[in-house]
């Protein structure tokens, strides 16, 4: 009898804790925002940028696949941090239709702006479908720019001293970041935006030393505890979230986005970073 008992009592236990694991996964941590706050030393950061702070937004995926209005009220919270800098580094939206630009609009009407500049990027799924749809990337960078997000496409601007050097997206149709790192100056304070992390293992960096902001991972959305994230949509696994040494002068930062792909996190919470310039 006792055996019997201890067995009824492990089945409830463990469906019970199964269930509510589930709920914890599906309405708790997707929505559980958390603002990650780094140092950023920078090789030649001019005097009158030390203390000022970047913000990167990444991976807001706004379309049907979860409530919206989470990254509106996160958008709020941002903007009570009043930021020097914004950089977004894609994924705005989770692309199946035109529905898709009316919603962007409706978001970017709260819009985090940094007081000095705001700069952004496309990651692949502002590509469309199969990420092969220009005309896609075309709308979303013109809702951008049409809210005071400057959109780098290979190219780099420098902004009261900070030269933000930002690629197209590297699954998308014009990735071709030679045509910015030909002329990579080091003597400046550079940062660099790339969606996807993959890059970093390509040859194309022309001698660059410094960071790298990524997005694109999610950070993997679920992570059993002391193990990898089981789901990585990248070919080097390193490349998951927050800080990673690249040991040859350049460090990448992997932001676990604060949208989602599917609504669904477990040790991954979404994530907006951010940062305080110092010198190197």
């Amino acid at each position: 009898m006792k055996r019997r008992k201890f067995i009824k009592r492990t089945f409830w236990g463990t469906l019970g804790l199964g269930f509510a694991t589930g709920i914890y996964t599906w309405q708790i941590e997707p929505f559980w925002l958390e603002f990650v706050k780094r140092k950023m030393p920078i090789t030649n950061l001019p005097e009158n940028l030390v203390g000022k702070t970047l913000m990167q937004i990444s991976d807001i995926h706004i379309g049907n696949r979860f409530d919206y209005s989470y990254i509106i009220d996160s958008f709020k919270k941002a903007q009570k941090f009043d930021p020097d800098f914004v950089v977004y580094t894609g994924d705005y939206v989770s692309y199946e239709s035109k529905e898709q630009f009316s919603q962007l609009a409706e978001v970017l009407k709260h819009t985090v702006k940094g007081k000095i500049g705001t700069i952004g990027i496309l990651g692949n799924h502002d590509y469309g479908k199969n990420w092969a749809e220009q005309t896609v990337a075309d709308r979303i960078s013109e809702q951008l720019k049409s809210v005071g997000i400057d959109v780098l496409k290979n190219a780099q601007v420098e902004i009261e001293g900070l030269n933000i050097i930002g690629f197209d997206d590297y699954w998308g149709l014009n990735f071709a970041p030679e045509e910015v790192m030909k002329d990579y100056d080091r003597t400046k304070a550079n940062i660099l935006l790339c969606h996807n992390p993959d890059v970093c293992d390509l040859e194309v960096w022309n001698g660059y030393k410094g960071w790298i902001l990524s997005g694109h991972t999610h950070g993997g959305q679920c992570k059993p505890p002391f193990l990898n994230a089981p789901m990585l949509p990248v070919k080097n696994k390193k490349y998951a979230q927050g800080e990673i040494d690249l040991k040859d002068g350049r460090t990448l930062y992997v932001n676990r986005a604060v949208g989602h792909l599917w609504q669904v996190r477990f040790n991954v919470r979404p994530e907006i970073t951010i940062f305080e310039l110092e010198k190197a």
